[in-house]
């Protein structure tokens, strides 16, 4: 899709003169193209799962790379071969491996002696630690608009854990009318009794994911495995939408489908008012986890109505979706929202975590948001970095360029290959399309692997891209060419 906000790819690739500069060879110091020399896992991965698996669980690993000799686009292991990485780490690594902005960062004297003192930032920040905030997380073209505030965490899941505490704090002052603790709530709130511990909910959503710290799993509802035997919270769950595509063929049954999840919000929100008030509700700008499903900006502006005039907050899941990976800083960027979200919470790309915020959510007391570290000076200095990077190779050009490109030749494949392949999907880098069945995803995965392309999953059926910022369509052709081969062998088989 365009990174002008549309939220379907376009029939034709855009004119040269619309494209930023973009890769037409490998970049300095990649190798011209993946290879495989094994089978993936090769015997020295095999071997050593065999070892780490006395020690931890292994179900889920894959391979062990070689990140010595990974570089740019591309993922080595420790059995030689080199994939074409378009999943960078679940979505974490924005400038591919070993960037020379960020080595120099790790390299400089003084940022070693920041990192080799990790302090506890809630009671001995560093000199330099506000003016670090200030020229990175909270300069204007880095921020989300109308929100001057930040809280560091240190993980996607804790910063989600943190919001909703701000949350919490917030709609309980409101009720106290700024008056002070009572000894009653003072006394039943260690027991997580009321009144001093109230009950209160957090609306989420159907296929959304949080993380998986207590509160956060309580609100994720993508797998089943992250939440078999774990207890949880009671808490509200509405429908997200599930568009039909191609969405330009569907506008109808789209819109509606996005009216009749806006009311189950109302409804549950007016339900659930006398025993679990609602006190937040929390959305993905877009359900990466669940699928990558999108909703329109229209679902997000009458979403943002509903909560907004019930005092309700707003908070913007962006964990996986913001530090540029849709060609903006963040995707809520695209909704135009008539004001800004009450609260972003961030991480992944962002390399340090944590939450924007309006003045109103910080809270009066210290220690009510606190934990010993309060996020990591170290992540702060290699987003220092990645933001310098960004800006001088603007790199958001690129994305929205390469994107658009990458997306339209994938809508060429999934005409060609309509038995197989669907529903192309995407706002820049946060790209997905689904094959015909569970079962048939999984042998795409494995196909495509042992030719060295490393793609993701999501939902059921979705193949999900996840590219560095400096990808470019020199890749974009590498992975097109080695789809279509696995595409024509599955159609084949």
């Amino acid at each position: 899709m365009l990174c002008k906000g549309a939220l379907y790819s376009v029939r034709k690739r855009p004119q040269p003169r619309q494209l930023h500069h973009v890769a037409k060879a490998p970049l300095p110091g990649e190798p011209a193209k993946p290879y495989t020399l094994t089978e993936i896992p090769g015997p020295r991965s095999e071997a050593l799962l065999n070892e780490f698996s006395k020690i931890q669980q292994v179900g889920s690993i894959q391979y062990f790379a070689d990140y010595q000799r990974s570089t740019g686009n591309y993922l080595a292991d420790i059995d030689g071969n080199v994939f074409l990485d378009m999943s960078m780490q679940l979505a974490t690594v924005p400038l591919g491996y070993n960037h020379r902005a960020i080595l120099g960062t790790l390299a400089c004297p003084g940022n070693q002696r920041i990192m080799a003192n990790r302090p506890a930032l809630g009671l001995f920040p560093g000199l330099e630690w506000p003016c670090k905030l200030q020229d990175t997380l909270l300069q204007p073209c880095v921020a989300p608009k109308g929100l001057p505030c930040v809280y560091t965490a240190t993980c996607g899941a804790s910063a989600n854990e943190y919001a909703i505490q701000a949350a919490f704090i917030k709609y309980a002052d409101r009720r106290r009318r700024g008056a002070g603790f009572t000894e009653e709530e003072k006394k039943s709130a260690p027991y997580n009794k009321p009144p001093g511990c109230p009950e209160l909910s957090i609306l989420s959503f159907k296929g959304g994911f949080h993380g998986r710290t207590f509160a956060a799993l309580a609100m994720t509802h993508s797998k089943y495995t992250m939440k078999v035997d774990i207890p949880s919270l009671p808490w509200p769950i509405a429908s997200f939408p599930r568009y039909l595509y191609p969405l330009d063929q569907h506008e109808k049954e789209n819109k509606e489908e996005d009216a009749r999840c806006l009311e189950e919000v109302e409804d549950i929100i007016e339900k659930w008012e006398k025993e679990m008030p609602v006190a937040g509700v929390i959305v993905e700008a877009i359900q990466c986890e669940g699928g990558d499903r999108h909703a329109s900006p229209n679902f997000f502006h009458d979403l943002q109505a509903i909560v907004k005039k019930r005092s309700i907050p707003l908070i913007l899941d962006e964990i996986q979706t913001g530090g540029g990976a849709t060609g903006r800083m963040w995707a809520h960027e695209y909704f135009d929202l008539n004001m800004p979200p009450d609260i972003v919470t961030f991480s992944r790309k962002m390399q340090a975590s944590g939450f924007y915020h309006s003045s109103e959510y910080m809270p009066a007391l210290p220690y009510r948001l606190f934990n010993v570290w309060m996020g990591d000076p170290s992540k702060i200095l290699i987003l220092e970095g990645i933001l310098h990077t960004i800006e001088a190779e603007d790199l958001l050009t690129h994305v929205c360029a390469v994107s658009n490109y990458l997306l339209c030749q994938l809508n060429t494949l999934q005409h060609e290959f309509p038995q197989l392949m669907s529903a192309v999907r995407g706002r820049g880098f946060i790209i997905a399309f689904d094959m015909s069945s569970k079962d048939m995803k999984n042998k795409l995965m494995h196909q495509i692997r042992s030719k060295g392309i490393q793609v993701g999953d999501c939902g059921t059926r979705s193949i999900q891209l996840r590219p560095s910022l400096i990808f470019g369509e020199y890749h974009a052709d590498i992975f097109l060419e080695t789809l279509r081969a696995c595409l024509q062998e599955l159609s084949e088989s």
